[in-house]
């Protein structure tokens, strides 16, 4: 079962510049939380709000749907997964879907003036995989793409994506805590070296260094 297209708007927490805002950071969380979930936990590690003095930094929650790796549970989840691992088919149907309603909240802040080049579109986990999808194979022409503790399946269609790619790929930010028992650092690993040979370019660092390539989209 996946989640309607077209009319839907995501729920949105968002932090605003004092200013007007020159670019925009998408962050996505991972599954079973919420946008204003991801927030709280961000403003306890970095004892304040992310935020940047012309920077939009925008948290979308994920559409309740049933989850397979919970037994059918309904849960926040960007997509479905066959499992938690990297050794099976990816979800695309549902995958697919949620870039359609990202891709909404993207050409919301287009239209509000926002270049596509001044957009970074990232997140942890569930979110940063999202993530990956939404730039890698929708919208390589944003500003750049980041992913904390996340990883891809060994066949995904990302890689599919930019085996076809001519042209420049959005830089990525990705980072992976080695103590991670659910998403194992080695599936991290393989992603990096994967998205590597496959021309993408690449920096990394340890979980929680949220410097995410910002100078990409500092104030002009």
């Amino acid at each position: 079962m996946a989640a309607a297209s077209g009319s839907m708007r995501l729920q949105r927490c968002i932090v605003s510049p004092a200013g007007r805002h020159s670019a925009s950071l998408i962050f996505l969380h991972g599954s079973g939380d919420s946008g204003q979930g991801l927030r709280t936990w961000i403003k306890q590690v970095l004892n304040q709000d992310l935020t940047f003095q012309h920077i939009k930094v925008i948290y979308p929650t994920a559409p309740p749907r049933p989850y397979t790796p919970l037994k059918g549970g309904i849960s926040n989840v960007w997509f479905d997964r066959f499992k938690i691992s990297n050794d099976c088919p990816e979800h695309l149907e549902s995958i697919d879907v949620t870039c359609q309603v990202l891709t909404d909240l993207i050409n919301d802040e287009v239209k509000s003036g926002i270049r596509k080049n001044r957009i970074l579109i990232g997140g942890f986990s569930m979110g940063g995989c999202m993530a990956m999808h939404l730039a890698f194979r929708n919208h390589q022409d944003v500003a750049g793409v980041f992913a904390l503790s996340s990883f891809l399946n060994t066949a995904s269609a990302v890689y599919q994506a930019l085996q076809q790619s001519d042209g420049l790929l959005p830089e990525l930010f990705q980072c992976h805590g080695t103590a991670d028992e659910l998403v194992l650092h080695a599936w991290g690993e393989e992603t990096n070296s994967t998205l590597t040979s496959l021309g993408a370019t690449l920096k990394g660092g340890e979980a929680g260094a949220l410097s995410i390539s910002m100078k990409k989209i500092q104030a002009d």
